[in-house]
This record gives structure tokens, sequence and C-alpha cells, in this order.
């Protein structure tokens, strides 16, 4: 891509850098592996080039991405595992500006997942939360999860929540039913919420969510985009209603390295949408929920 051709400056909601500490795969999503194997295998230039941060950086400066948002996650009560908000804030202050943080805390751990997030964006300078709720073996609306919403709202940040089904085998695809994140904005309408990946198998149900919240977002992250184009793919009111009443709310993201960004930018470009629609998907609504001029 030359200087002429530059394409507009993007935020990835979503990507996992390939360095020690956050790159790690836990043990319970083994299984992810092989329903992605197809889409991680087009990484492989990145993933096995001699240095594989400075291809992962260049990806990125390559595409003229304006910000990229890394996050850590607390599993350590029902998997031992976790990605540190340390790292993930140590990470975002090495490389610069670009990189975004998300904090992760285990909502098991009460009080203290409570301090953990404040300290993570009051010393740490993280900018969100990210709540895999399926791993922490609970639902969105379950009440462990409530002090955390509330110190969101007071720390004035929004929250990244996993509304999908998920394909760790040992755990129940339950978890992530969107009908859970209504009640939790029923109770909570303040919260600024990213709903992450886009609620498949229950895509209408989300949209709905979204058509009743407007403080809730949808994040096109760990899916292929180009399936929202495809029929009988369960992705297609997505782009029906991602391209009028809700375009405001739909925000990408890679999933890197589920998809190198040029061909995850490129299955966007390609979706019949309005061009100021696909701007917001790919900048500006995520812009706003971050908080960027």
């Amino acid at each position: 891509m030359t200087a002429a051709t530059r394409r507009a400056p993007f935020i990835d909601y979503g990507s996992t850098p390939p360095v020690e500490g956050i790159s790690k795969t836990a043990p319970h999503l083994a299984n992810y592996r092989r329903v992605y194997r197809a889409s991680e295998s087009a990484s492989d230039a990145v993933k096995k080039a001699p240095e594989p941060l400075s291809a992962y950086l260049e990806m990125y400066e390559a595409n003229n991405a304006r910000h990229v948002v890394v996050k850590a996650r607390d599993l350590e009560t029902t998997f031992n595992f976790r990605i540190k908000n340390e790292d993930v804030a140590a990470f975002c202050k090495e490389h610069g500006p670009r990189f975004i943080g998300f904090a992760g805390v285990d909502p098991n751990k009460g009080m203290t997942a409570v301090r953990e997030l404040e300290f993570a964006v009051r010393e740490l300078g993280l900018k969100g939360l990210n709540l895999q709720c399926f791993e922490n073996k609970l639902r969105i609306n379950d009440a462990k999860m409530f002090p955390l919403y509330a110190k969101c709202i007071e720390l004035d940040i929004p929250v990244n929540i996993h509304c999908s089904t998920n394909f760790s085998a040992a755990l129940s695809m339950d978890y992530g039913r969107p009908s859970y994140l209504d009640d939790v904005m029923v109770h909570f309408p303040e919260l600024r919420v990213v709903a992450s990946p886009p609620g498949f198998p229950w895509v209408a149900e989300l949209i709905a969510v979204a058509w009743r919240h407007a403080n809730v977002n949808i994040g096109l992250v760990a899916i292929r985009h180009k399936y929202l184009a495809v029929a009988n793919s369960g992705y297609e009111m997505l782009l029906q209603y991602g391209n009028t009443v809700l375009q405001d709310q739909i925000i990408y993201g890679s999933a890197y390295p589920m998809m190198p960004i040029d061909r995850s930018l490129a299955e966007v470009d390609a979706l019949p949408l309005k061009d100021n629609v696909r701007q917001k998907w790919l900048h500006d609504n995520a812009a706003r929920l971050l908080g960027l001029s």
C-alpha cells in the first residue's frame, strides 16, 4: 500500500500481540484452535516471521491503524489462568499511543476484583474492562458482576462482554445469551457496553437488545466479516440493521491472529455498506466509545 493509496485510519477493537504473557492460550480453549484453524492459518506469515512482534507492529503501521485494543483476562478462580493487567499496560506503554489496553479482573474474587479494576484504570492507565463471562462460569446478569458494572460507570470506562456461543467443550454456551445483557442494561442504563462476538446463534436477540439500549454496541470480533453478506450464515441481520438503525452501534475488530489485518479489512470493504456507515464501523463508533477526539 503506497502513501497515495493509504487507507483512512481505523480502530481495531480486538487484537493479541505475539508477546510472552499476552499471546498464551489457556488449555480449556483448545477447541478454539480446531474451530478457527483455517482462519488463523492466514496469519502464519506474521506469526512465523523472524521477528513476529516487528511484523505485527508493521502490519498495523502499513494499514494505518489509529488505535488497537489489547485485552487482559483473569480466570484464576476457574482455570488458574491470567493475562495480567500489568503486562497489557506495559505493552501499551512500550509501543506508544496506538495501543489501548483493557483490564481483566475475575468477578469471583468479589471486592478484590473491584479494587484491581480501579488500580488498573487509575494507576496502570488501562481504558476499559474485559469480561469473558463464560470463562468465569458466570452469566452476564450474575449478581457477582454488578459491583464491576457499577465501578465501570463510576470510572467512566466501557466494558467488553462476551456475548455469543463459546467453543470450549468444558463450558455451557448459555453463559453468553444476549437476553442476560438486557437484564443488566435495565439495572445499569449508564453502562457503556460492547457485546462481542456478535451474538451467534442469538444474533436477532442481540440486535433487539442493542436496539432497546443505545449504550449497547455490537463488536464484530472473532467472525469472518464476509459472512454478514452470505445468505443463511446466521449473521445477515447484522448487515441490514448495522447499515440502518444500528449504524452508530457497530464496532470492528479483527481478533488477530484469527485474521491478518489486511484480509479482515478487505472483507469489511467488500460489504455493501454506505460509505459513511463503513467509516462508523471501522473508526467513528469505537472512537466515541473510547472517548477519543
